[in-house]
C-alpha cells in the first residue's frame, strides 16, 4: 500500500470503528428507558423473529457462545423480558421464551430506534452500505479462519 492509503483518515478500518462507537452511543441512549443494554437487544430482535428459541440457536444467530449469552439472559430473565427453561425433550437445552412484557413492548423498542438512520441518508444507501458490510464480513472471517491454518 502507498503513504497516502495508510493515514488514519483513509483507513476503513477507523471508519467502522467509529460508525460502531457512535451506534452504540445512539442504541444505549435509545433503550436506556427500557433498561437495555445493545446486546440485550440483539437478543430481544432473534426472539422478535422467532420464539421460542434455544440458546443454541440464538448463540448462533448472534455469533457468541454460551458463556457469554447466559449472563445476558439472566439479566433479561430478571427485568422480565424473557423466560428460561430447560427443554423437556432434552434436559440439556435451554429454551428462551418472550414474556408478555417481551411481546407487549416489542412496537415500542422499534419505535424508539427507528430514526437509528438519519432521514438525509436513503433507504437504498442504507441497504447498499449493509450489503458491503455483509461482504467485508464474510472476507474477514474467511481471512481469519484461513490465517489460523
Amino acid at each position: 500500500m502507498d503513504k497516502e492509503a495508510m493515514k488514519l483518515a483513509n483507513q476503513l478500518c477507523f471508519s467502522a470503528y467509529n460508525v460502531s462507537r457512535l451506534f452504540a452511543r445512539f442504541y444505549e441512549q435509545q433503550l436506556k428507558s427500557f433498561g437495555l443494554t445493545y446486546s440485550q437487544y440483539l437478543v430481544l430482535l432473534a426472539l422478535w423473529e422467532s420464539n421460542p428459541q434455544t440458546l443454541h440457536e440464538i448463540g448462533k444467530q448472534l455469533k457468541l457462545s454460551s458463556n457469554t449469552l447466559t449472563p445476558l439472559l439472566k439479566r433479561l430473565e430478571s427485568a422480565g423480558w424473557v423466560k428460561r427453561e430447560k427443554s423437556s425433550a432434552d434436559k440439556r437445552q435451554l429454551i428462551v421464551t418472550l414474556t408478555d412484557k417481551g411481546v407487549r413492548n416489542q412496537a415500542s423498542v422499534y419505535e424508539a430506534l427507528a430514526n437509528c438512520v438519519p432521514e438525509e441518508m436513503k433507504y437504498e444507501d442504507y441497504q447498499e452500505a449493509k450489503s458491503i458490510m455483509d461482504q467485508l464480513e464474510s472476507a474477514l472471517e474467511k481471512q481469519i479462519n484461513i490465517n489460523k491454518g
